[in-house]
């Protein structure tokens, strides 16, 4: 069994632009990293011109964390945008090549299902080949409307469907993680009643009315999710740049609108495999091995569950999820599909090689190109140059190919840059190289030569 950090962030951003660092938000000055992180925000802002600009740019919010989290070893794998839902996934850079099977989708729940302000935006990958799924929802608002909430989840499960056999729903993945501004609200207690549970630190005194709570006794499926204890402050609704609960004329009652849940999918029992008649058509003992063998196991624990009380941009607090994945791998995630690697020494004052070898089997393309990438990269798109392994391949035996780049694509100024391999049919990272050194090419030597002669002249002159 390896075990990954998994970090959870959700935040209802209420329109407003990114603070200055999201260091805190992230728990950077940890000293144990997670492996992977993802971050699922809603009211992003989404004036027409502003989401026609991020969609093509990337937004404000993205490029914080992609610009955080990228000197630190993390690049963006995937993110999916709806109007004011943003979904991101980041990962260690080593854990790239395993993470496969991409697919990401949206389900607008907002004027009867015409309008996307309200719903829900998903990523489902396999990592390691377990298959997983991020779902992050905003859910209607208001005391009144919990039935609501919970058929709109429901709908929001049943719309979802991804271009794959085993797991077309989000159900069929082997683990569901489900939060957002889910927007359930505490029910009977008077607002001195729960500003003073509040106020004393006796949140238990809230859960019985807590509406999430209070529906999943009765709704089955909303009993298949787990949550950890809600032993924190309610996120939701604040002041803005302050730790009071509203003031305003509303005076909205405090609530755990922002949620985080996880589900593990159970292993199948026999009787789902009988005959019309009630009996195995097999051995129940041989048939079970059969089902399972290709199975790992998996186990997944929260280690930590809390509002953020220091960001102040928006009327809910962020909250957080900290989880221990533990997988088991199969052999074919031993290696990566491809191994790639930078041949002799790298500069810009002569052509470059680069060799690969297709260590598995996948459905390679002659759109397949290989991109070179500065060290601390922040996605896929960011790389500084790229060479189609088809047209620019010199050379090939059964198992090792090699392309060159041209001089006239590596750029002059030197560093600490990788290879990555990239799929297009799979549309992914498939292989990366270990890190080498780019060195400065002659023009850039000289211009520093010059630079340094000139001043060194005027220091002799003054």
């Amino acid at each position: 069994m390896d075990t990954f950090g998994l970090y959870v962030v959700t935040w209802n951003v209420a329109t407003a632009e990114p603070p200055d660092d999201v260091n805190s938000l992230l728990q950077l000055n940890s000293p144990k990293k997670p492996d992977l992180y993802v971050i699922g925000l809603q009211e992003v802002k989404a004036a027409p011109l502003k989401f026609v600009t991020d969609l093509a740019f990337e937004d404000s919010w993205s490029h914080l964390f992609m610009n955080t989290l990228a000197p630190l070893g993390y690049i963006k794998v995937s993110s999916i945008r709806m109007q004011g839902l943003l979904l991101l996934f980041f990962s260690k850079l080593e854990h790239v090549p395993f993470i496969r099977d991409i697919q990401v989708t949206y389900t607008r729940t907002g004027l009867y299902g015409y309008w996307g302000n309200k719903g829900g935006v998903s990523i489902r990958l396999s990592f390691y080949g377990h298959m997983l799924c991020f779902l992050n929802c905003h859910l209607t608002a208001h005391m009144d409307y919990a039935s609501q909430r919970v058929n709109e989840f429901e709908s929001i499960l049943d719309a979802q469907t991804f271009d794959t056999k085993n797991t077309p729903l989000i159900l069929d993945h082997k683990v569901v993680f489900w939060f957002g501004d889910l927007n359930f609200r505490i029910e009977d207690h008077e607002m001195l009643f729960v500003k003073n549970c509040i106020t004393n630190q006796q949140y238990n005194l809230l859960w019985s009315k807590d509406q999430l709570t209070m529906m999943k006794q009765k709704e089955a499926t909303l009993q298949k999710f787990k949550e950890g204890p809600l032993d924190f402050q309610p996120s939701y609704k604040f002041d803005l740049h302050s730790d009071n609960y509203d003031t305003s004329g509303k005076k909205r009652k405090p609530a755990w609108c922002d949620r985080i849940l996880w589900r593990v999918k159970p292993k199948s029992s026999l009787s789902e495999d009988a005959n019309e008649d009630g009996q195995n058509q097999e051995d129940p003992k041989k048939q079970l091995e059969e089902q399972h063998k290709d199975e790992f196991p998996l186990k997944l624990s929260q280690e930590f569950y809390t509002s953020k009380m220091e960001y102040g941009i928006s009327d809910h607090k962020p909250v957080i999820g900290i989880f221990r994945l533990e997988v088991g791998r199969s052999l074919i995630y031993e290696t990566p599909l491809v191994q790639v690697s930078a041949e002799g020494e790298w500069s810009a004052n002569f052509d470059a090689l680069i060799t690969y070898s297709l260590l598995q089997t996948f459905p390679s393309s002659a759109w397949d190109w290989i991109g070179l990438y500065k060290v601390g990269f922040k996605s896929v798109s960011d790389y500084i140059t790229y060479t189609w392994v088809k047209d620019y391949q010199v050379s090939f035996t059964k198992k090792l190919f090699q392309v060159y780049v041209n001089k006239d694509k590596i750029p002059v100024l030197g560093g600490e840059c990788v290879l990555c391999y990239y799929s297009s049919n799979l549309q992914r990272i498939v292989g990366i190289s270990k890190p080498f050194k780019l060195r400065p090419g002659l023009k850039c030597t000289l211009v520093y030569t010059l630079s340094y002669a000139a001043q060194m002249s005027n220091q002799t002159y003054l």
